[in-house]
């Protein structure tokens, strides 16, 4: 491997080649690196994604060169399964009610953002090229070739975006279904384009029908390799739930398998896994839906590591005059045909109005598919327009896949499902003791009324007991300090000694405390408490000791369940 790292580690190696050792150096400086540009780039609101692609570009071989071409090659299959994990998580979000809602859209919306942008670029990519050549067969060729191309849309970095700010709501579910689907199209675009270039430039045809008889295959080869993986999963998984561990191996080896399967059988191992996972969330026992939460947590490092070898690809070196502009008119042409294929695809489906707005925002970014055709193309036109196709498609990813997720973050957060798609343990991480609220009283507060004077009587106990949600009280000394606590059972219980209750203050009948919680607290470390000091009411005091409120698990629960019914309104009002 001819990479810069050959002489900079010890000859004494005696557990591991320099190949392995190098490999071992490099994962560690993709992930580091890719993660600390993440990081950053998500500190100046811009999706982390981003920060991944230009690492990868910095390190790769528009920059340091640290990874060279040989080892980016030899890296190849980390790319292969991001996209199938990709293509997985992807079909777990097409369920059959949500097709059966928007299958209509879908199929729609598809067409017209995937086929107008084939006729606009075409149309500028052969008026140009025309003009430059003067070769009237080869601009046709180029025409329909990055025509063809442009109808792609790249499911990584648009869904990253999506899966990185939680977003939920039809915009969300429209985008699903089209970076799913238009890969498909795309693959027919490219045979028909194919055919009536080849003969252009070549003298001789080839047969359409041929062609897309080897699309059908791929298409249809790759949904029944996935469906039957996603059968022999579900089968798995039915005596195994409650192990984490063993249901994670299972997924993640049969998303491998039919991974395999596809590069040796030649298909679309993005096509495979998506099926894989619309079979698994539709046709699989309930309670096997978990699996896809923990493939979920599985996939961060994996996104880390295929964005920066995607950056590292990258060569923005290469582009002539001539071809730099038939690359900027490529964008600008896609970029307009997405945006007016996906309005009146909208209109004409009666898309809700934030799709009909900001869908052509999430559909900029390319990637997988289009430098795959453009490698095709390079082989079927390469004495020809082959090699212009490689560096066209390669410096317009480099462009659309910068740009392509800060405008999808635009697009969701517009549309105003960004942080809708939590559960109750994202609420729970969160959330502080000090955000909750009980009814609309918060609970934590120096005039909580969870608050009683350690010199009030029975009844003034009684009349806070009846006039608020708690079930517990906590008592204050004069100096503002928890003295104590009293509960609702404890409180019935000194009742029944008749007259000589009213006589008693708080503090005759509080219980002392074992165990306190403070505003800065985070749910899940509160329940925790609850559960090992098996009680339903823990105090809460600030930095100073001061009392501050009582803490009880009904009224966590209740919060957390009016949030989750909250963002469920939210969803269903975007429509």
């Amino acid at each position: 491997m001819n990479d810069p790292f050959s002489g900079l580690l010890p000859k004494a190696m005696r557990f591991y080649s320099l190949e392995q050792t190098q490999i071992v150096l490099l994962f560690g400086i993709i992930m580091f690196f890719g993660a600390l540009g993440g990081r950053l780039f998500k500190k100046l609101k811009i999706p982390q994604v981003v920060g991944y692609i230009v690492i990868g570009i910095i390190i790769g071989s528009s920059g340091l060169q640290v990874l060279g071409k040989e080892t980016i090659a030899a890296l190849n299959p980390v790319s292969t399964v991001s996209l199938s994990l990709i293509g997985f998580l992807i079909g777990a979000e097409l369920k059959l009610n949500v097709i059966k809602k928007y299958g209509k859209q879908f199929v729609g919306i598809l067409l017209f953002e995937s086929i107008t942008p084939f006729f606009i670029v075409g149309g500028l990519i052969f008026a140009i090229s025309l003009l430059v050549t003067s070769n009237l067969n080869l601009s046709i060729a180029l025409a329909l070739i990055l025509g063809a191309i442009c109808s792609a849309t790249a499911p990584a970095a648009t869904t990253d975006v999506l899966v990185e700010y939680r977003t939920k709501g039809p915009l969300t579910t429209i985008v699903y279904g089209i970076v799913a689907m238009d890969d498909a199209v795309a693959l027919i675009l490219y045979a028909i384009a194919n055919s009536i270039a080849f003969p252009l430039l070549n003298g001789h045809s080839v047969s359409l029908g041929i062609q897309l008889l080897m699309i059908g295959r791929d298409i249809f080869g790759s949904i029944l390799l996935g469906g039957f993986f996603g059968v022999l999963l579900g089968f798995l998984l039915k005596n195994i739930m409650n192990q984490d561990g063993r249901i994670l191996s299972f997924a993640l080896g049969s998303l491998l398998l039919c991974t395999g399967f596809s590069l040796i059988l030649d298909l679309d191992n993005i096509l495979a896994a998506m099926s894989l996972g619309f079979v698994m969330v539709n046709f699989a026992p309930a309670k096997t839906r978990p699996v896809f939460n923990l493939v979920e947590k599985f996939t961060p490092p994996v996104y880390v590591l295929f964005f920066v070898l995607v950056g590292a690809k990258l060569n923005i070196w290469i582009i002539t005059p001539y071809l730099g502009i038939l690359a900027i008119v490529y964008v600008l042409g896609r970029s307009f045909g997405k945006t007016i294929g996906a309005v009146i695809g909208s209109w004409i489906t009666k898309a809700p109005a934030s799709v009909r707005k900001y869908l052509p925002y999430c559909l900029l970014s390319q990637a997988g598919v289009a430098i795959g055709l453009s490698i095709a193309a390079g082989n079927d036109f390469a004495d020809s327009i082959g090699p212009q196709i490689l560096l066209i498609i390669t410096a317009t990813t480099f462009i659309v896949q910068l740009i392509g997720p800060v405008f999808v973050k635009h697009g969701v957060t517009k549309a105003g499902e960004v942080g809708l798609n939590i559960t109750e343990d994202d609420i729970k991480k969160n959330t502080k003791i000090g955000d909750v609220t009980w009814g609309n009283e918060k609970i934590c507060s120096q005039n909580s009324p969870s608050i009683v004077s350690e010199t009030e009587t029975i009844r003034e106990i009684l009349d806070a007991f009846s006039r608020h949600n708690n079930l517990n009280y906590a008592v204050r000394s004069d100096g503002g300090k928890l003295k104590g606590l009293i509960s609702l059972e404890h409180l019935k219980e000194t009742l029944l000694i008749g007259e000589l209750a009213e006589n008693l203050l708080a503090e005759d009948i509080m219980d002392p405390v074992g165990v306190t919680c403070s505003p800065q607290m985070e749910l899940p470390e509160a329940y925790k408490l609850f559960d090992d000091y098996d009680t339903e009411a823990i105090p809460i005091v600030g930095y100073n000791e001061e009392l501050l409120g009582v803490l009880e698990k009904p009224a966590l629960d209740h919060y957390v369940h009016a949030r989750i019914i909250e963002l469920r309104r939210t969803i269903e009002k975007l429509g």
